[in-house]
């Protein structure tokens, strides 16, 4: 898929991963519209040309459909990128207590049930639309992570929502073939985010040397260009990627 004179959107968009992809994104010619939370989008500032960042919550279904009324009709959407998510941090079992339950709720809304939202509001758009020369009329990538398979300690809400998002990304190919729409996700390792920046120097060191090769922290511009790869091979889909490094993650 050629992604110039396209749409693409991108959630997540104002920071990290989502940020990295729609610089990316714009410079191969899309337009880009990207959607953050308000408070995200202002501290982000400025966008380089070609971004749009709108305020809206992942989970809604009024302020996506509002977004992707955006789509101009002589650029239509071919690329709907899923980076927004949240990664707390609970043990089942504490000192505290047990694992609250509307954080668990909120990770799976948002990582889980925010992604899916996007997905199915992004493929109705797209199979609205003519086909490409190829044929084909889109491309969903979502953002999993490697906690899906090797979730540690403290991390179950995420893992699990994590690996809801790699559950349903064969089921969702599947589904969105006959609308000639792929479907792919990427599943991360410790990436290099402004989040992973406030842990410290000490941190970032251990976490760069649990890495087989290349021994450092992936950066966003990596996931980045993982997505426009995607995007133009025709031939990926339904499909869990991971970009990790040969990572596996320890249980702590």
């Amino acid at each position: 898929m050629n992604l110039q004179g396209t749409t693409a959107l991108v959630t997540g968009a104002a920071s990290g991963l989502g940020a990295a992809t729609a610089t990316l994104l714009a410079e191969r010619g899309a337009t880009v519209i990207g959607i953050d939370l308000a408070a995200a989008i202002e501290r982000a500032g400025e966008q380089a040309d070609g971004i749009g960042l709108i305020a809206a919550d992942v989970t809604d279904e009024a302020a996506i459909r509002t977004a992707l009324g955006r789509v101009d009709g002589a650029r239509p959407l071919r690329l709907a990128v899923n980076c927004a998510g949240i990664g707390p941090a609970e043990r089942i079992l504490s000192s505290k207590g047990t694992h609250d339950l509307e954080l668990f709720r909120r990770t799976l809304d948002v990582n889980l049930v925010g992604t899916f939202n996007v997905l199915r509001l992004a493929a109705e758009t797209m199979a609205g639309q003519a086909p490409d020369a190829c044929g084909d009329r889109g491309v969903i990538v979502n953002t999993a992570s490697i906690a899906a398979f090797e979730g540690q300690v403290g991390q179950v809400a995420y893992s699990a929502s994590k690996a809801g998002v790699v559950g349903m990304t064969i089921t969702a190919a599947r589904d969105l073939a006959r609308n000639r729409i792929r479907v792919c996700t990427i599943a991360p390792g410790i990436v290099d985010t402004p989040m992973l920046a406030a842990l410290g120097d000490e941190v970032r060191e251990a976490l760069e040397a649990s890495i087989p090769h290349p021994q450092r922290l992936a950066e966003p511009a990596e996931y980045a260009k993982l997505v426009a790869m995607i995007a133009e091979h025709d031939y990926l889909n339904g499909e869990t990627i991971r970009m990790d490094g040969a990572l596996r993650m320890p249980p702590q």
